[in-house]
């Protein structure tokens, strides 16, 4: 087996370093932390590049590698309270009306995440924002699919009916 050049380890990992970053800072919510946090775990993929051949799903791996270091980073920290912030969403083609409305949506999104479950909230985020098969998410956080599913459907249905009370200003 031969150990890979620093060209060929890149070739390999920049696919991907964007959306380590963007799990990093969906659960560590500081943008400083979560650029560490990445530059950390390619650091530690670097040291172990002869180790990757063993691997068939590079991004998986390497997305699993960055979750368990944020929440390993939590832990030390003794930090309970695992606040979700999605900001990357923009469309400048709207009109101004549509695009405060737009943001208005996704705040609302956002602060609804924030009473899901933490496992709900990655689940949600490796899914519908970063667009992982259920085998891969299942994979990253060594759990079935079925329950992957059921957190899933779970976490879309808390978020749909607390936005309709939010859009129907409480009354029901």
């Amino acid at each position: 087996m031969s150990i890979l050049s620093e060209s060929e380890f890149l070739l390999i990992i920049s696919p991907f370093k964007d959306k380590m970053f963007r799990v990093a800072r969906r659960i560590l919510v500081s943008l400083e932390e979560a650029e560490d946090a990445t530059q950390e775990v390619v650091l530690k993929l670097w040291r172990n590049k002869d180790k990757l051949a063993n691997y068939k799903n590079h991004e998986a791996y390497a997305i699993t590698m960055i979750k368990n270091w944020c929440y390993d980073k939590l832990k030390s920290k003794h930090t309970q309270n695992i606040k979700i912030v999605h900001n990357n969403y923009e469309d400048h083609s709207q009109s101004l009306m549509k695009s405060i409305e737009v943001k208005d949506s996704l705040c609302w999104v956002g602060f609804h995440m924030d009473s899901l479950p933490s496992n709900q909230k990655l689940i949600l985020q490796l899914r519908d924002i970063e667009h992982f098969e259920f085998s891969e998410i299942a994979s990253m956080l060594d759990m079935n699919e079925t329950a992957i599913r059921v957190s899933l459907s779970r976490a879309r249905k808390t978020i749909r009916e607390k936005l309709t009370q939010t859009h129907n200003y409480g009354i029901k």
